[in-house]
């Protein structure tokens, strides 16, 4: 299943994936039940979660349910328990929306959620986050994950997210980082896919984020709190939802 899953990832073009991969797997799931493993956002119960990942797919990763990633079951609990997302009345502007969320979060009758990208056929605006047509203030949240390491202009891109944020308002955008780095690495003059793949570890990757991501960030206008929230729930809650122990959450305020 590792090589299975590895292959698609990397050979197969994104947006098929997106627009049909669910399908076969939610029948591999019928065959998955059990209850060592809950997603947080669909709350399904498994034996274990599929593995994912390119080049070395992760154990107990992807949730054959609704294709919750471990940063994502993250992201959701944190959504729940540390803000008003679920209750409060806002404008959301979601970029590259991921598949678990957008059927949860469009019928939340509290929200006016708008998903946009430049290719993803499961975004309803067509938008380049780089010169985004939307005006100034418009949005209250915005969602923009594992979208940066990809974007030409990274400072361009975060100004746009800053500048369509209202006062007040939050972003959370995470992207993949080695925290072994202190300083993020980007090097246009890297045009090879498979060049790129080994300095930034994927081949559509234009940077690597190190730890220095959330002073990255910041550099945009943001007041960037970095937090550890993994880490103030219980382990074996943690260890049965599957989270990423590693994963900083990136909340951006304006």
């Amino acid at each position: 299943m590792k090589s299975i899953i590895s292959f698609l990832i990397r050979f197969v073009p994104r947006k098929y994936l997106q627009l049909f991969s669910h399908i076969p797997l939610r029948i591999y799931a019928v065959f998955m039940k059990g209850n060592n493993v809950e997603c947080t956002v669909c709350n399904s119960k498994f034996k274990k979660f599929l593995p994912y990942g390119r080049l070395e797919p992760r154990e107990n990763a992807l949730c054959p349910s609704c294709l919750a990633l471990e940063r994502h079951r993250l992201m959701y609990l944190y959504l729940k328990e540390k803000t008003s997302f679920f209750s409060k009345q806002a404008k959301v502007l979601h970029v590259a929306p991921e598949y678990c969320f957008i059927d949860r979060f469009e019928k939340l009758t509290n929200l006016e959620y708008i998903t946009a990208d430049i290719e993803s056929p499961l975004a309803k605006v067509r938008m380049d986050i780089e010169k985004i047509q939307f005006t100034d203030n418009s949005f209250d949240v915005i969602f923009c994950n594992h979208v940066l390491e990809h974007v030409e202009h990274f400072d361009t891109a975060v100004s746009e997210l800053y500048r369509v944020l209202k006062p007040g308002g939050y972003a959370i955008m995470q992207s993949p980082q080695d925290m072994k780095l202190p300083h993020t690495i980007s090097d246009p003059s890297i045009t090879d896919p498979r060049e790129r793949e080994r300095v930034f570890k994927q081949s559509d990757h234009l940077r690597l984020f190190g730890q220095d991501y959330g002073k990255e960030l910041a550099k945009g206008g943001f007041k960037v709190t970095e937090d550890d929230y993994v880490h103030e729930i219980d382990p074996a809650l943690a260890k049965r939802y599957a989270l990423p122990m590693q994963e900083i959450v990136y909340f951006c305020q304006k």
